[in-house]
């Protein structure tokens, strides 16, 4: 514990420095304008000033083996909470006898491949109806003929 407490100051120490850095530069940069320029002048200068400060301040910071280290725990730390809340859930479903992320996955995987199956074997089959036409075009089968009819008979009703 004394080990965290003692990296957490040093971190504090530095940003803080940092800091005092970047406030005592824009100080000097307010102060750098000359008595006899125009206010204008000496606005643009002061924002200028600040301007470039901060930016070689949040550079130095950005860049700080401080910042870095802080950044790569809080990284892992997302990693990690991430990992505790999926399992978390896992469990969750898993006791209320749902279905779990991977078994949904898997079944989606499985109508897609199941589809795609379906679908090439539709595809055969329209190539082999266009082929049998093709083929019945070129060489037209023969009918048979039918046979002529009898001649009907028509019944005579009588009337009375």
């Amino acid at each position: 514990m004394d080990e965290t407490f003692e990296k957490t100051a040093e971190q504090a120490a530095a940003f803080q420095k940092i800091w005092m850095d970047s406030a005592s530069k824009m100080i000097q940069a307010g102060l750098a304008a000359g008595p006899n320029s125009a206010p204008p002048e000496v606005l643009r200068q002061i924002r200028s000033g600040v301007f470039q400060a901060l930016a070689e301040s949040w550079e130095e910071f950005m860049r700080s083996p401080q910042f870095l280290e802080g950044m790569k725990q809080w990284m892992e730390n997302a990693v990690a909470f991430r990992k505790v809340t999926g399992e978390f859930l896992a469990k969750a479903r898993n006791e209320m006898q749902a279905p779990s992320r991977d078994d949904i996955d898997t079944i989606m995987l499985n109508i897609r491949h199941m589809e795609k199956r379906l679908l090439d074997r539709i595809e055969d089959l329209c190539q082999q109806v266009e082929a049998l036409k093709a083929a019945a075009h070129r060489n037209p089968i023969p009918r048979k003929r039918k046979s002529p009819r009898a001649p009907q008979r028509t019944r005579k009703t009588t009337t009375q």
